[in-house]
């Protein structure tokens, strides 16, 4: 059976402004020196789509507005709430103050693993995705309440950081937006 793609009109969008009212998943996502402003356009949109609650922008990763981000964004980088820091350390201090779990996305010793983990209503959680090459700083990890891995069977042992992020964020949209 042959299925009619749907019309951009048909998919019922909601503004920016809209999407700045709606409620969002109690989920903050922090890039620790991500360097490709495509990868930082992609968490942008992939956390619009998923309605996160905030990007944190750490270090060398690059804020809007920029072409390159824009580019990969569409304009998420207008909808979804952010803010720079310049140390993640710091961006880790002051979420778990402000009563958030948070969790590096690495392989690292006693790491969860992601189909295993399993978030709690109620409870408000950020997650560090980290850069390209060198991956969250070691100082971050020593900093975070855990880490959480994503599993992975083939021959390579990593991912594109926006294509991790997206895993992640989809995985606590479904578990936190229910």
């Amino acid at each position: 059976m042959i299925r009619r793609k749907l019309k951009l009109e048909e998919l019922n969008r909601i503004s920016v402004e809209e999407f700045q009212k709606a409620d969002k998943i109690p989920l903050t996502v922090v890039l620790d020196n991500v360097r490709s402003r495509h990868n930082i356009g992609s968490v942008f949109r992939t956390g619009d789509a998923f309605r996160v609650e905030e990007i944190l922008l750490c270090g060398i990763t690059a804020p809007p507005p920029n072409p390159e981000i824009h580019k990969t964004a569409l304009g998420a980088e207008d909808s979804v709430k952010w803010r720079y820091m310049e140390e993640t350390v710091t961006a880790v201090k002051m979420l778990q103050d402000s009563g958030y779990i948070v969790y590096a996305v690495e392989q690292a010793e006693k790491s969860l693993s992601l189909e295993k983990t399993t978030l709690q209503k109620g409870e408000k959680y950020a997650v560090i995705f980290g850069h390209e090459v060198h991956g969250v700083q070691q100082e971050v990890l020593d900093a975070c309440d855990g880490c959480i891995e994503i599993p992975q069977y083939g021959t390579k042992h990593s991912l594109n950081v926006s294509v991790a992020a997206g895993i992640v964020i989809w995985d606590f949209f479904r578990q936190l937006d229910r």
